[in-house]
């Protein structure tokens, strides 16, 4: 863990390497640096979400189009 990954009780609770990963490489990395954490979900950037706070949980924004949009 570098100095300015948040830590909480010496458990890191934020990855800001992740940002430009993709989504599965950023749930094994989140998954194995905290196996305590039950759910990682992903949202659309901006997507409501409950403001609950939970400790077991780690939420993914996305917002980029991966591959072509085509009809069909």
């Amino acid at each position: 863990m570098s100095s300015s990954d948040e830590v909480a009780g010496g458990k890191k609770t934020s990855w800001p390497e992740l940002v430009g990963k993709s989504i599965e490489e950023a749930k094994k990395t989140i998954l194995k640096d905290r196996p305590d954490v039950k759910t990682v979900e992903v949202f659309p950037v901006g997507a409501p979400v409950t403001e609950d706070l939970r400790f077991d949980r780690v939420r993914i924004f996305v917002d980029t189009v991966a591959e072509i949009p085509r009809i069909g």
